[in-house]
């Protein structure tokens, strides 16, 4: 029994980590008000640029060289989830575009693109078209603490992850640190709450929009990127990212935009996705209401703080609102 709940455990936490990514990232980027519903389709950006890099290096790079393995789609998958975002600061901030419409029509461009490149990249570059499989990258990203298998069940629950499930927790820790004990998160979360005084106060509206949805669009850029060289092993799936995506925003109010929240909650969320299938029995239609639970929770937890109207469990006050400067 105990080994099964370790096993369940190890499987949450696997589930939750693309989750924690998105969340974070969108928790940064509502922060400074900008609702950015595009989560899902920069996360499969994200993917596909890292497929993209990892596909070059490997056609033309050493793949014995572990740290450029790692790192070439690291950072392509980093670039194309800025590249994203900044056309979503660019029409929602600059042009003063609807968030919510420029946010869904992201998510559609970006599952469009997505699939596009993954299911033509080798075709379009003199390959042989078919299915994409980056096996030397992803035997990096899925390499494992060394020390793990020497710590029975506690390294094989906790500690036999790759990389990018670590950076994930780190990134969640040190954006709550950020956001409640330094300078810059006051003037970030002033941003979020009022624009217009934090504008008459000095603070630079714009540059701060820009860049905390910039960055949060990077971490769950990553999102993307640890499902497809870590979770899947290097493959890419037309359409396997799921509905992961859109749990990393239900995740964000399941957390109360607070990041660390996100830790425990992505967890949550992971073991709820995948519960069904350590239930004997059941029936394809009880496995599709078994995946609602994470939403169910969600809704269940937005009343509950509703009713309790504390000002610290609410969203940013101006979140989803466009800042119009000569209004102030």
């Amino acid at each position: 029994m105990l080994a099964i709940l370790a096993g369940f455990l190890k499987q949450a936490i696997i589930q939750g980590i693309p989750l924690l990514f998105g969340s974070t990232g969108e928790i940064i980027t509502e922060k400074s008000g900008n609702l950015n519903l595009g989560i899902p389709g920069i996360m499969y950006i994200g993917g596909i640029s890292g497929v993209i890099g990892a596909y070059f290096y490997e056609k033309h790079g050493d793949v014995d060289n572990a740290l450029l393995c790692v790192l070439v789609p690291f950072l392509t998958s980093i670039l194309g989830s800025v590249i994203m975002s900044l056309i979503y600061c660019f029409l929602t901030v600059t042009m003063k575009a609807n968030q919510n419409v420029t946010g869904l029509a992201l998510t559609t461009f970006g599952v469009g693109v997505g699939n596009f490149f993954g299911g033509s990249l080798t075709s379009l570059f003199g390959g042989e078209g078919g299915h994409i499989a980056l096996n030397a990258t992803g035997k990096y990203y899925q390499a494992t603490l060394p020390f793990a298998d020497k710590l029975g069940l506690f390294g094989e629950t906790f500690l036999s992850f790759g990389f990018l499930a670590y950076l994930a927790i780190f990134i969640s820790l040190v954006a709550s640190w950020y956001l409640n004990h330094t300078r810059s998160g006051l003037n970030l979360r002033a941003v979020g709450e009022n624009p217009a005084t934090a504008d008459a106060a000095g603070v630079n509206v714009t540059l701060y929009k820009y860049v905390a949805t910039c960055v949060g669009g990077a971490i769950a850029g990553l999102g993307g990127l640890y499902f497809i060289m870590d979770y899947i092993g290097g493959s890419w799936t037309n359409g396997g990212f799921g509905d992961r995506g859109w749990l990393a925003i239900a995740l964000v109010i399941f957390a109360l935009w607070k990041p660390k929240f996100s830790i425990l909650g992505s967890i949550l969320f992971g073991g709820l996705y995948i519960v069904y299938l350590y239930i004997p029995g059941l029936s394809r239609n009880s496995q599709e209401l078994f995946k609602m639970l994470p939403y169910i929770v969600t809704i269940i937890v937005l009343i509950f703080t509703s009713i309790r109207k504390k000002r610290e469990n609410q969203p940013p006050q101006s979140l989803g609102l466009t800042y119009f400067r000569e209004e102030r």
